[in-house]
């Protein structure tokens, strides 16, 4: 066998661009907002399931405490991380490069290439357009 077909990632990069600032921004307020309402939701669906149980076993009430506050600290630390993307986007210089995502794709891989080349390859992307293939 003197090739082989393999599956390589390459990775997708955006200029930051106001336009992509502005996209990156919204979306992460969208988020922040979701949230906030996940949690206000939660708080009720916790007062409304601990008062359907009253006050007699008290290790099913436990359990329903603590699966809310798992619930609860997902939502929580969620809200840390975006609110720290939010923060890190509004403090990026405009031009900078932000990896969003990776792609896929095939490679016929024969003896003698560079590996190396055929792996770091990236595809740069300003506006939704590409404006650069590296590798």
């Amino acid at each position: 066998m003197d090739t082989i077909s393999l599956k390589i990632p390459i990775t997708i990069k955006a200029k930051l661009t106001d336009k992509l600032r502005a996209r990156i921004v919204s979306e992460l307020t969208d988020s922040l907002k979701r949230v906030e309402m996940e949690l206000s939701q939660l708080d009720i669906q916790e007062r409304q399931v601990l008062a359907e149980q009253g006050h007699n076993d008290i290790q099913r009430i436990q359990a329903i405490r603590a699966h809310f506050d798992g619930e609860r600290q997902q939502r929580v630390d969620f809200r840390k991380d975006t609110e720290k993307r939010l923060e890190d986007t509004n403090h990026l210089a405009p031009g900078a490069e932000i990896v969003q995502g990776q792609l896929e794709r095939i490679v016929d891989v024969k003896i003698g290439d560079n590996i190396r080349e055929l792996m770091n390859v990236e595809i740069l992307v300003e506006d939704d357009k590409v404006v650069a293939i590296r590798s």
